[in-house]
């Protein structure tokens, strides 16, 4: 199976791929935790499909040390008892920034009061940032079809 497209390779979707990839450095430099982004982006390339995305995201914080229990439980972190009450609210406002459009008020002032407990200004705007990136690549790989299961951690620097 082959993407329809290349993003990598065509001069402006070569381009915007760099400035993602910028983006996504910014937010890895960030105070958020790292374990936190990995979460992140594998709970939303769950709920829109993108099998590149989860395949990439899974292996990343492998590499980095996350267990596979709590990789297991990521999709059923309602139920599960091995995430903190800070990795919950960011799973928790992952899931409605990412469903936006499945709720007519949007992200829940709840939601947001409970992220605001546990993490600062800053780490919010990393959040926020992510959570938005994160589908945005979502979004791009499953329009194209990107293929799922040869991604090795670091082949992309």
């Amino acid at each position: 199976m082959d993407a329809r497209l290349d993003l990598f390779a065509g001069p402006l979707s070569g381009k915007v791929i760099k400035h993602f990839s910028a983006a996504g450095r910014a937010i890895s430099d960030s105070a958020l935790p790292a374990a936190t982004q990995e979460l992140v982006k594998i709970r939303a390339s769950q709920i829109n499909g993108c099998g590149f995305c989860t395949d990439m995201h899974t292996k990343d914080a492998t590499a980095a040390g996350e267990t596979p229990t709590r990789l297991h439980l990521v999709a059923a972190w309602r139920e599960a008892t091995v995430f903190t009450e800070a990795e919950r609210a960011a799973l928790e406002l992952t899931e409605q920034g990412t469903r936006i459009a499945d709720a007519a008020g949007g992200v829940t002032d709840e939601a947001w009061a409970e992220a605001a407990k546990h993490y600062d200004e800053e780490q919010l705007a990393a959040l926020v940032c992510l959570i938005a990136l994160i589908n945005a690549y979502n979004r791009a790989n499953v329009l194209v079809r990107q293929p799922a299961g040869g991604y090795e951690p670091g082949m992309f620097g």
